[in-house]
């Protein structure tokens, strides 16, 4: 397996060297944020030779001459990895804590009003001078990082409403966990939505994973592999956990024996609306939460809406293909995106 990391300004610069440095089958296996600007995505393809294969030092790829970005100098990319590794000599400029200004821009985010209010007064009780450092440490009271390790999960059961990309995010799992020399196994329990069994099928041939359908709870007990060297990820039809009748229908596959109930929301929808069924999955079960869709939302309320109901966020999404990966959030680091992105101070980019 290559493995290779990969210094950029943004997501979609970081996405194009990698494309061009490891072709198209790549997979992005982590990535990381740094306060100032630019990113670090580390990738890795499972079809390179062990004569080819690169141990996981840090390479920092150039793009070629004929697509030179401007200002994109050596000295960016060394001031960068000062910054991720958090080396930086110079602090950056520090917003002092107004907790009216923190409202506006947790309203500016269409955060729940309620939650918006729980948080502004945590983060003044905090007593910290720092708007960031205030607003993460009220977040870290009701928010949890979680990410999952594939070598520890032996199944997967990814609930929520339709539409969310529970189908792509099995296939990222599924990913990570091939990455990891672990098998898998990929089971589409959503036998009614249209090309839902396909779509996984052609994720699992990609993948060379095994997959299977299973149309009733009793089917998908029978998928669980026992075999703890084997993840099985089951894939399944959206419903509004809101719903009584939607609910009952669930409880079957939520009293599974030997399976981990995964919550899968997106960070697109209305924030008191996405706040409500984070509640619901959590009441179902859901311990751990992952929120898709960053890609396609500059209003975050949704997100922070979701992380705060009870249930560790495991992951987030930036692109609803497989290549875009699954990314980590703590408390801090989503303090500083509703901080600076409410105020224009980076640009979240875009995998595409």
């Amino acid at each position: 397996m290559q493995l290779r990391t990969f210094i950029a300004k943004d997501m979609r610069d970081a996405l194009g060297q990698v494309r061009r440095e490891m072709g198209p089958d790549a997979v992005i296996i982590a990535s990381q944020r740094a306060k100032s600007g630019g990113v670090m995505v580390r990738a890795a393809f499972d079809g390179a030779s062990a004569e080819t294969e690169v141990n996981s030092e840090l390479v920092t790829a150039e793009p070629a001459a004929d697509e030179a970005l401007p200002d994109f100098t050596q000295t960016f990319h060394e001031g960068l990895i000062r910054r991720l590794r958090g080396e930086s000599a110079v602090k950056a400029t520090a917003k002092s804590f107004n907790r009216a200004e923190l409202l506006a821009i947790l309203r500016s985010h269409r955060a729940p009003e309620a939650l918006a209010h729980q948080l502004a007064e945590a983060a003044e009780k905090s007593a910290l001078s720092d708007m960031t450092l205030a607003l993460a440490s009220a977040l870290d009271r009701r928010m949890q990082s979680a990410p999952l390790v594939p070598g520890l999960s032996q199944a997967l059961l990814l609930v929520g409403p339709s539409g969310v990309g529970k189908t792509a995010v099995a296939a990222k799992i599924a990913a990570h966990a091939r990455l990891a020399n672990r098998g898998v196994k990929l089971v589409a329990a959503d036998t009614a939505g249209a090309g839902a069994v396909a779509r996984l099928e052609t994720f699992a041939e990609h993948l060379g994973a095994e997959w299977v359908v299973a149309d009733s709870a009793d089917s998908i007990a029978e998928a669980i592999v026992s075999d703890e060297s084997i993840l099985t990820v089951v894939d399944t039809a959206g419903f509004d956990p809101r719903s009584i009748k939607a609910r009952s229908a669930y409880q079957a596959l939520a009293s599974l024996p030997d399976i981990e109930i995964m919550g899968v929301v997106s960070a697109t929808g209305d924030a008191e609306e996405i706040s409500e069924i984070a509640a619901a999955l959590v009441s179902l079960g859901s311990k751990r939460m992952i929120v898709t869709g960053l890609d396609a939302t500059r209003r975050l309320g949704a997100l922070a809406g979701a992380v705060t109901q009870g249930a560790a966020l495991a992951h987030i999404t930036r692109s609803p293909y497989v290549s875009g990966g699954l990314e980590t959030l703590t408390p801090l680091s989503l303090s500083r995106m509703l901080i600076e992105t409410a105020s224009g101070g980076i640009d979240r980019g875009s995998p595409q």
